[in-house]
C-alpha cells in the first residue's frame, strides 16, 4: 500500500474520524450481535489495532522535535506523560519502527492490518540477525518470505499467516530457505556467538524476602538450564503411594511443577559434596550452623547460619531444621553454651562413611517411610536416636529417607511411629 506523504493533514483527519466513530458505538452492546458477527469483529479489531500501532510507530519516529521541545529524554517518555501509559511499552514501538525502516515490507503489512506488531518484531529480529556480507537478492527474498509467512501470502503458510512463536521459528531458520548453500557454516558462526554472549550475559540474583524465602533469579546459558533441569528432574522422584499413604501423609500428593522442581533445586543443594568444592575461607566449604545447647535438645529453638550475615539473607532457621541437617555431612553444627563458649563444633563419628552408606542401600533399597518408593540411591541417612541427643552412627541406629520425609522426621508437627516392619509412618499432632 503506497502512503500519502504530500497531505500529512490527512493522517489527523483520519485518527480523527476513527476516534469519532468509535465514541459512536461506545453505548453499542456487542452481545446483541450474530455470533458470527462478533467472530469477523474480534479479528477485525486485531487488524485495526495493527494499523494503529503502526500509525503510531511512524509518528514517533517522526517525532524527535517534540521531546526536545518539552526537555523529555525521548518522545515516548513524553507521551506516556501526557497519555498515562507506559513509557516502555512506547519505546519497544520506537525502537520497533526504527528496525522497520530497513525492511518496508513489514511496517506496509502493519499498514494494511495483515501483520501484527508480535509478528512484526519477531520478522525484523530474524531479519537483522542476517549475516552483513549475504547479497542483497538473498536478504531481499528473506524480507518478502517472511513477511509471507506471516501475512498468509506464502503457498506454505496458512490462510491466516504464522503465528509469533510459528514465525519466529521460521525466522531462526530462514537462510535454509533462501541460501542452503550458506546456511549451515552461517549457523556455526551465529551459535558461536549466541554462546558468547551469553556467557558474558550469565548472572544470578539473590534477594531476601524477608519473610524466611530469598527469590533466585538465573541468567544462564541454555546448555547450563538444561543441565539443571536434568539434575532436578532426577530428584523429582515419583511416589506411586496408595490411597491409604496419601491419607497418612497428605502433602503426598502430586504437586505443580514448579513447587517439585524448587523442592528438587534445594535436595540438589543438600546434596552437593563439599569435599569437591573449592576451599572458602581458607578451610573446606562448609556451611555453619550455630545453635544454644538449650535449644537444641528442646521441640522450639532457633538456630543461625554463619557468615549469612553479609547477605539480605536472613540466617536464622528452626532447632528441627538444623537438626535435620546435621544429619548430612554438609552442615557442620557449633553448639554453644551459656557464654557463647563452643561446646561441641560437629563429631567425625555423627557422619555414616561411604562403606555405611552402601549398606544402607543395601539393607533398605527405598525410603522407609511407609509407602514411599523413593530409590534408595536418592535418599539421606538419618539417625534414629537423634544426633542432639548424642546418637551413635552404625548401621542399626540408621535409616535411609527421602528428602520429603526427612524433613517429616525432623518437622516437630508431626509424630513419628516405627511400624514393625521397619517403616515409619507419620501423622499430624492435633
Amino acid at each position: 500500500m503506497a502512503l500519502d506523504h504530500t497531505h500529512p493533514d490527512r493522517i489527523t483527519g483520519a485518527v480523527t474520524r476513527v476516534r469519532a466513530e468509535l465514541a459512536g458505538v461506545a453505548d453499542a452492546q456487542p452481545a446483541f450481535l450474530k455470533t458470527e458477527d462478533r467472530e469477523a469483529l474480534l479479528t477485525e479489531l486485531v487488524a485495526a489495532e495493527a494499523q494503529l500501532t503502526e500509525l503510531r510507530m511512524r509518528v514517533l519516529s517522526a517525532s524527535g522535535d517534540v521531546a526536545d521541545l518539552h526537555g523529555a529524554r525521548d518522545v515516548a517518555g513524553w507521551v506516556a506523560s501526557r497519555s498515562n501509559v507506559q513509557a516502555r511499552r512506547l519505546r519497544a514501538e520506537a525502537e520497533l519502527a526504527a528496525a522497520a525502516e530497513r525492511w518496508p515490507g513489514v511496517t506496509a503489512a502493519m499498514a494494511t492490518g495483515r501483520l501484527t506488531p508480535d509478528q512484526a518484531r519477531v520478522v525484523v529480529r530474524g531479519l537483522d540477525a542476517l549475516p552483513d556480507h549475504l547479497e542483497a537478492a538473498v536478504r531481499e527474498r528473506a524480507h518478502c518470505d517472511l513477511v509471507a509467512y506471516g501475512t498468509g501470502d506464502h503457498s506454505d503458510a496458512p490462510d491466516t499467516g504464522f503465528g509469533p512463536r510459528e514465525l519466529g521459528v521460521l525466522a531462526d531458520r530462514i537462510l535454509h530457505v533462501v541460501a542452503p548453500e550458506v546456511a549451515d557454516e552461517e549457523d556455526a558462526r551465529h551459535l558461536e556467538r549466541l554462546e558468547h554472549d551469553a556467557h558474558r550475559k550469565t548472572t544470578v540474583r539473590i534477594r531476601g524476602l524477608g519473610d524466611g524465602m530469598s527469590r533466585v533469579i538465573a541468567t544462564v546459558p541454555d546448555h547450563i538450564a538444561t543441565r539443571l533441569v536434568t539434575y532436578l528432574d532426577a530428584y523429582t522422584s515419583p511416589r506411586h503411594a496408595g490411597a491409604h499413604t496419601r491419607e497418612q501423609n497428605p502433602d503426598l500428593e502430586r504437586l505443580p511443577r514448579a513447587r517439585a522442581l524448587g523442592h528438587a533445586f534445594c535436595a540438589l543443594l543438600e546434596h552437593l559434596d563439599p569435599a569437591s568444592l573449592p576451599d572458602h575461607g581458607g578451610d573446606a566449604t562448609t556451611l555453619v550452623v550455630t545453635i544454644d545447647h538449650d535449644h537444641l535438645t528442646r521441640s522450639l529453638g532457633v538456630a543461625e547460619l554463619l557468615d549469612a550475615g553479609d547477605t539480605d539473607q536472613s540466617g536464622r532457621i528452626s532447632a528441627a531444621q538444623a537438626r535435620r541437617l546435621a544429619c548430612t555431612a554438609k552442615i557442620l553444627p557449633a553448639v554453644l553454651g551459656g557464654k557463647s563458649e563452643v561446646l561441641d563444633l560437629g563429631r567425625a563419628q555423627r557422619l555414616f562413611s561411604p562403606a555405611q552408606r552402601k549398606a544402607l542401600r543395601l539393607r533398605d533399597r527405598t525410603c522407609r517411610a511407609e509407602g514411599c518408593t523413593v530409590p534408595a540411591t536418592w535418599c539421606e541417612a538419618h539417625h534414629l536416636d537423634p544426633w542432639s541427643r548424642g546418637g551413635r552412627t552404625d548401621l542399626a541406629d540408621g535409616v535411609l529417607l527421602c528428602n520429603f520425609h526427612h524433613h517429616r522426621e525432623h518437622d516437630p508437627g508431626y509424630v513419628t511411629t516405627r511400624l514393625p516392619n521397619g517403616a515409619h509412618r507419620y501423622h499430624r499432632r492435633t
